[in-house]
């Protein structure tokens, strides 16, 4: 990073901290919206009609920012691969890091448009339909299974090759 102009590590530095916020956002949504279900995809005995709305208001800023964030840094990291000079073939930790986005992408904004439907319901209704809400968020669990633990994990592992740089060509 020590040969990159300004404006590449301003991007850097946005795609950097808005993924790990996003990261860190999507790891509390994740476990506070499977809490709300069993492993048959009901509603838990602790969730009535009565707290469902307040729970839903709850989970609302976590999927605001998973959503805005998500945005935020996937355009910066595009900025910074079209900015910067480091090439591919030297710099291997970067290829891999660009497949990881890349080949999540797809997905993650398959599951995003549920989330905006979500969003919609939750914070730009007059009255809440609880029910309707909690059939979305159920719909974003069944719809791609396990892959949301998958992005997870795989943007977890992006943390290892940003610190070591493994496959770098001196």
């Amino acid at each position: 990073m020590k040969n990159q102009n300004l404006l590449t590590k301003i991007f850097a530095l946005i795609a950097m901290l808005s993924g790990a916020i996003w990261l860190g956002a999507y790891a509390v949504r994740m476990m506070v919206s499977y809490q709300l279900f069993d492993i048959d995809m009901n509603l838990m005995g602790f969730v009535n009609d009565n707290n469902l709305e307040g729970i839903l208001i709850a989970i609302s800023p976590a999927i605001n920012a998973t959503f805005i964030l998500y945005i935020t840094f996937i355009i910066a990291f595009t900025l910074f691969l079209f900015t910067s000079v480091l090439k591919f073939k030297e710099n291997g930790w970067l290829f891999i890091i660009t497949i990881i986005v890349y080949v999540t992408l797809p997905f993650e904004v398959y599951l995003m448009i549920t989330d905006v439907s979500i969003i919609k319901e939750l914070n730009y209704s007059e009255v809440i339909n609880s029910q309707y809400a909690v059939s979305l968020i159920r719909e974003r669990f069944i719809t791609l299974s396990s892959f949301p633990i998958i992005i997870f994990l795989s943007y977890c592992s992006i943390i290892y090759f940003l610190i070591f740089k493994p496959f770098k060509l001196d």
